[in-house]
């Protein structure tokens, strides 16, 4: 009896906790990184200015905490030593997806074209067979559906004062998720994560976001 309360209480707790999502990235970076650098004091890039919009700035401050945590310090006055620019694009990507349907669930009186709904209220288009045979049938049963998927991009780049480049990252993820602030905080910090890390590689950097 301890026993199944025990198990009940720690089921409990993980329903309550939420599940974790798994955000992965393709970090791509090339870098020519000081092996020692005594000034790490930096300032942003403007961007473009119908690009400054409050989404900007909420990644920006990502990208700011993110240097904070390596030793860097945005400098207010002065002259910086280093110059940081940022960008990201989020791509809405339609995917075509072919699902095998069984045999047992086609017409067996008369063939059934016509519009259906997928998975998650997808909208798809079923193909059946005119019978089912449980030995032959002349027509494959599929169905085909589109399903929306997230293509994001995020760029961060360090130079010097001089404009010389020291380090840039891109990070690539594809997702269904639609929302990208939900997703962005897992791509800033994958873009820095080992920093500055091996260059000119790609490499999967896999992060849990915990949902609810």
């Amino acid at each position: 009896m301890k026993r199944l309360i025990a198990v009940t209480m720690a089921l409990s707790a993980l329903l309550l906790g939420g599940c974790a999502t798994t955000i992965r990235s393709d970090v791509t970076t090339f870098h020519q990184w000081p092996a020692q650098i005594q000034d790490k004091s930096y300032v942003f890039e403007a961007p473009p200015s119908f690009d400054n919009t409050l989404e900007y700035q909420s990644y920006q401050n990502l990208v700011r905490g993110q240097l904070a945590q390596l030793g860097f310090r945005e400098a207010n006055t002065g002259a910086p030593a280093l110059k940081v620019a940022m960008r990201f694009t989020t791509t809405e990507v339609p995917v075509r997806v072919v699902q095998p349907v069984s045999p047992m669930f086609n017409d067996p009186f008369y063939y059934r074209y016509g519009p259906r709904f997928g998975p998650r209220g997808r909208f798809a288009r079923g193909y059946y067979s005119p019978f089912y045979d449980p030995f032959w049938s002349p027509f494959p049963a599929y169905q085909v559906s589109i399903e929306n998927q997230y293509r994001r991009e995020l760029q961060v780049s360090i130079k010097d004062r001089s404009d010389k480049r020291l380090f840039d990252v891109t990070v690539h993820n594809m997702s269904e998720d639609p929302s990208t602030p939900e997703v962005m905080p897992a791509l800033v910090h994958s873009a820095f994560a080992g920093f500055p890390g091996p260059s000119g590689t790609m490499r999967r950097v896999e992060l849990q976001r915990k949902d609810g």
